[in-house]
């Protein structure tokens, strides 16, 4: 972007000179990115991030298939799926007729593969959708995305996965996975924010959601910035030519973080699978007895060390997480977790920087706790 793509002008709708130049850097970078990914350049459809690329995926689809066959009213998503895959199937729900199941998880945040055959197999031909994304973003599940597609063709449903946290850390390749649609964000690997993609196998049908100029294919209408798209491009073909080398790094740093917290804090549970295979190479996600984690948040950030308590889109909000509900833990434990992330930054002193902060950020939050447990308790009395 700083070198040489933001000197550029043009529109890359325009027919002039300088929108095609344009036009040509949108192009190139649709070419990279697909080829990255395991897709046509003529499957991706640039997006502003991926909010908007999961919208278009749950109300396009919704619609379009609708269109076709009034009956199939049924949005089908995990019960752990990020915010902009629930909010706007909840939308849909409240707003456009439909009905919206969520499919239920184990302990492990792993979709329940035999709920959804009952449900389809119940309720198939009503099915307008299915959205089980690639890998949860609070603690790190990879799903059983090829269990799920196989049982979703044999009733003719289309199935989205948000794969937002997959891209650069695990392979994927969106042909192999048979899936219909897929969303990525530029955000997640080092590309400039505001920048995303949803990958729409050929021949999907999709009702458009925003209406103007009739860019990408006509579903996605809006001037595109080739200075992003070529950088989100850049971005996507580097994390994911680095990922054999950048994912078993930050794994190994991961594994020496949690052992360190196991051993600082025996109480701690990680959430997520225990097995590394069938989790996110980067996350390590725990919750804390006696603790609330937006305590341990700040006071590590004091601290030097920055982590989250999930989403960062869901931050300040006071409540505890979904994933972990339909996870089935309770909610007083709920609110002691906190996620740690690993990127292509961090090192062993960062971790080791973390492990020497921590003791004393645990006892200032459970004594936090107590004295807020005790404040509540003469109030009532």
């Amino acid at each position: 972007m700083l070198e040489s793509e933001l000197t550029r002008t043009g529109n890359p709708s325009s027919l002039h000179a300088s929108g095609r130049a344009a036009r040509r850097v949108v192009e190139e970078a649709r070419e990279r990115f697909a080829a990255a990914l395991g897709a046509r350049p003529s499957e991706v459809l640039w997006t502003s991030g991926g909010t908007e690329a999961d919208n278009l995926a749950i109300k396009g689809l919704f619609w379009a298939r609708r269109t076709h066959d009034p009956g199939r009213r049924r949005i089908l998503v995990s019960a752990v799926e990020h915010h902009a895959v629930l909010d706007p199937a909840f939308w849909m729900a409240e707003h456009a007729g439909a009905e919206l199941v969520l499919l239920p998880v184990d302990s492990d945040g792993v979709l329940e593969v035999d709920a959804l055959r009952a449900e389809l197999e119940a309720n198939g031909e009503h099915a307008a959708l299915l959205s089980v994304m690639w890998a949860n973003n609070e603690v790190g599940t990879l799903q059983p995305l090829a269990d799920v597609v196989a049982l979703a063709r044999r009733h003719g449903v289309p199935v989205h996965a948000d794969a937002v946290q997959a891209v650069g850390q695990v392979p994927v390749d969106f042909a192999a996975s048979g899936l219909d649609a897929m969303t990525v964000s530029g955000h997640k690997l080092g590309g400039p924010g505001g920048t995303g993609a949803l990958l729409a196998r050929r021949g999907l049908e999709l009702t458009p959601v925003q209406h103007g100029g009739g860019q990408e294919r006509g579903v996605r209408s809006g001037t595109l910035d080739a200075a992003l798209l070529a950088s989100f491009a850049t971005a996507v073909d580097e994390a994911v030519a680095a990922r054999p080398t950048h994912a078993p790094r930050v794994a190994a740093l991961r594994d020496t973080l949690v052992a360190g917290v196991r051993a600082i804090d025996p109480t701690a549970v990680l959430r997520g699978p225990a097995d590394t295979e069938r989790r996110l190479p980067a996350n390590a996600h725990f919750t804390f007895p006696g603790c609330e984690g937006d305590s341990l948040l700040y006071l590590l950030d004091s601290a030097g060390v920055e982590a989250s308590t999930g989403s960062a889109c869901q931050a300040g909000v006071p409540r505890p997480s979904h994933v972990l509900l339909a996870m089935g833990v309770d909610e007083d434990d709920a609110r002691g977790a906190l996620r740690f992330s690993l990127g292509h930054t961090s090192t062993s002193d960062d971790v080791a920087a973390l492990l020497t902060a921590l003791p004393a950020v645990l006892e200032r939050a459970r004594a936090a706790g107590l004295a807020g447990s005790s404040s509540a308790r003469v109030g009532v009395a």
